[in-house]
């Protein structure tokens, strides 16, 4: 029988991901199907006809969109192991870094992986400065943004710290180093030994060659 939960996803998107680790985290069974992006199936036009991208959710056959919106929904749905915080403020304070990770992050690291050869340093000390206030400001001591244990803002940051290991392998300019990042570099390992995403995390090389093989045909 079909569980009534769906992703439809991509193996390489982060975004993916984020959902990909909610459902899991909260222990939500679904089915996952795998999109060929450069022939998107019928099911994936017709649930998202306006972005025609993954992932979507599919929840008793209604469609969500759009990964942020998706982790709200998720996190309205099914309010066991919490992904916000219950109080208030708090909730507010972790929405403040989700909306940073996601604008200030996001936008230095898409510049840092497409930057050209004279603008890579300058892009990379965006992308560590971004990185820098996340780990004084956000992280500090705690073992995980969302203290002893993970939480949606944690989510979010994965697809920046987690990626952009790959990334600057195929840069060739490291940014996220224990030396000068060493709290973010230690959660980064903290979270990835977490043992519902160690059980669910892209396979490194592949991850490698697919980023290598876009940036050097960006067509």
């Amino acid at each position: 029988m079909d569980k009534e939960v769906k992703l439809h996803g991509f193996w390489s998107s982060p975004f993916v991901y984020w959902v990909v680790w909610a459902l899991k985290l909260k222990g939500i069974e679904y089915d996952y199907i795998e999109e060929d992006l450069p022939n998107k199936s019928e099911l994936l036009l017709r649930y998202n006809p306006v972005y025609k991208k993954v992932p979507v959710l599919v929840h008793a056959g209604k469609p969500i969109s759009e990964s942020p919106v998706i982790l709200e929904y998720i996190e309205e749905v099914w309010p066991h192991n919490p992904l916000l915080p219950k109080d208030p403020y708090e909730r507010s304070v972790a929405r403040f870094w989700i909306n940073f990770a996601t604008d200030k992050v996001r936008s230095a690291l898409v510049s840092f992986f497409w930057a050209r050869e004279d603008d890579k340093k300058e892009a990379a000390e965006q992308m560590f400065d971004y990185l820098k206030i996340s780990e004084e400001q956000a992280l500090g001591d705690k073992k995980f943004f969302g203290g002893n244990s993970i939480n949606m803002v944690d989510l979010i940051f994965a697809l920046f710290t987690c990626w952009i290991q790959t990334m600057q392998q195929v840069v060739g300019i490291k940014v996220l180093e224990p030396s000068r990042l060493p709290r973010l570099h230690a959660w980064v390992n903290n979270f990835k030994e977490e043992p519902i995403i160690k059980e669910n995390l892209p396979d490194t090389e592949r991850m490698l060659e697919h980023y290598t093989r876009i940036r050097s045909n960006p067509n």
